[in-house]
């Protein structure tokens, strides 16, 4: 007998999360980010929220709208360069900040979903990220002690899911999605479109359903980009 996960929207997904949780977020930059969950964070106005994702949005849209209405305490990322609010709040003490290389962060939300407490890496070694970690030798190079990352919630955009919760990512948005979608206690599922049970084939699935809790079909996706950069028209030669 097929067990459907599928939930009537985002605020059936959203729910039991409350404030102070820990929350994982997939997506890189503003590319399958989790644009409805996000919305309805913002609608229910849970606070004291640690945010783990690549990313924290712009200043009006992703991420940025939950910094806007002072709901994160803290931010655990990778680059957050594109939010103006983001830096006024770290820089005022308003907003805690744990910098991440890229690398690090992405292993260790997949090693939270693997069940691997802690992994040795190069990465960071001799800056501010290696303070207060062990550091062991490994062919004589030196490495730091990193420990894996779960959260309460964890909320994903896939292109396509169907309704056992089985996940199909599109090209940019395969960066954090699947291993954060491993990490959650509970994992919500946004998608584009929802399909039946067994419509998916088997080879094309990136996430497996069995990490998936809840999922449901989102509208409305405005897909921003985050700095839309052109290349200046060539002149004709024979102009």
């Amino acid at each position: 007998m097929a067990i459907s996960k599928a939930v009537n929207g985002s605020s059936d997904a959203c729910d039991g999360v409350k404030s102070g949780m820990t929350l994982m977020l997939g997506g890189f930059g503003l590319c399958g980010i989790p644009e409805c969950s996000i919305g309805e964070l913002v609608r229910l106005r849970v606070n004291d929220l640690t945010c783990i994702s690549n990313n924290a949005g712009v200043d009006d849209f992703g991420l940025g709208l939950l910094l806007q209405q002072r709901q994160i305490c803290k931010m655990i990322s990778s680059y957050v360069g594109e939010n103006d609010e983001f830096e006024r709040q770290m820089l005022s003490g308003e907003l805690e900040v744990d910098l991440i290389p890229q690398g690090s962060l992405a292993e260790r939300c997949r090693a939270g979903g693997a069940g691997i407490p802690a992994f040795y890496t190069p990465a960071g070694y001799g800056t501010e990220v290696a303070e207060g970690k062990e550091v062991r030798d490994f062919d004589g190079k030196p490495h730091i002690l990193e420990s894996a990352l779960t959260s309460d919630f964890a909320f994903v955009k896939a292109w396509k899911g169907d309704t056992a919760g089985n996940l199909i990512y599109k090209a940019t948005a395969r960066n954090f999605n699947p291993m954060m979608a491993m990490a959650g206690k509970i994992t919500v599922a946004e998608v584009e479109e929802l399909v039946p049970e067994g419509t998916l084939n088997p080879n094309e699935i990136h996430t497996p359903g069995i990490f998936v809790q809840r999922i449901f079909q989102g509208e409305g996706y405005e897909k921003r980009i985050e700095q839309r950069t052109v290349r200046s028209r060539e002149t004709p030669s024979n102009a």
